[in-house]
């Protein structure tokens, strides 16, 4: 028995997937993990088309959209190591109130958050992954090389065009001063088969909180789907609002529940 099979934390049931790819078992497990997630303003008008019909952009207390870029170096899990960057809007389902503090709500209990997020582009380092978060969840999801160098407050995050195996977009530089926080337990929206699930990301492990400080998105001359929405979404050249990083992150990634 592993020191993670006696850790409460993972002691969950697992309900099997056949995936293309092979068995998955639900939820999947992530124990040793870093990652560093930038979180950017953007112009409302620019973030609504890029969500799925039945949910709604969150308007922030300044007039704004959030979106969250996020790298993650998973070391060790239940589907085997893999990286995976992630952008996402903050949403709530489609006639759902926005809370009255966005901002704050982030930070609240999974079981009563309605904001959460919605994944525009998905892409990660390995088959199985891939083939788990399309079948599964209806995640955008492909595959390509991911760079990820976390050193202190220094990061170089890169995504690689698949098709021109050019560089497609760069996150790097030294993020500011910061102070030890918590990390964003996650609500995702994804459509699936008809339906839209809602799905629970439990996190544990301290982080810190930063400003920016020199850390800038770079998006590189791109005809990939992903470039082109980073680009509609303004964010080239972009500096981020505030960044989040840690090398003790852990999670487990349920299985989706159908909205009514």
């Amino acid at each position: 028995m592993t020191a993670w099979q006696k850790d409460p934390f993972f002691q969950y049931p697992k309900t099997g997937f056949a995936s293309s790819e092979g068995n998955v078992d639900l939820p999947i497990l992530y124990f040793d993990d870093s990652t560093l997630i930038a979180m950017f303003w953007v112009d409302y008008d620019r973030a609504k088309p890029q969500v799925a019909q039945g949910l709604e952009v969150v308007r922030f207390g300044n007039g704004k959209a959030l979106v969250a870029l996020a790298f993650y170096e998973y070391r060790e899990t239940s589907i085997a190591p893999y990286r995976e960057v992630g952008v996402a809007i903050a949403v709530v389902p489609q006639g759902e109130k926005a809370p009255a503090m966005p901002l704050m709500a982030l930070f609240s209990s999974l079981d009563k958050n309605k904001l959460g997020f919605y994944v525009i582009d998905l892409p990660v380092t390995t088959a199985a992954a891939c083939a788990a978060g399309r079948e599964i969840w209806g995640y955008p999801k492909f595959v390509t090389p991911i760079g990820f160098s976390l050193n202190g407050a220094s990061f170089t995050g890169t995504v690689t065009d698949p098709a021109s195996s050019g560089s497609m977009l760069t996150l790097s530089g030294h993020a500011g001063l910061g102070v030890p926080g918590p990390l964003l337990d996650l609500v995702l929206y994804s459509p699936h088969k008809g339906k839209m699930l809602r799905t629970l990301v439990n996190t544990r492990g301290g982080g810190r909180i930063c400003l920016p400080g020199s850390i800038r998105l770079e998006v590189n001359h791109s005809d990939h789907p992903m470039a082109k929405r980073l680009v509609a979404l303004g964010m080239n050249n972009a500096k981020p609002a505030f960044v989040s990083h840690t090398h003790a992150l852990q999670l487990r990634l349920n299985a989706g529940a159908e909205l009514p």
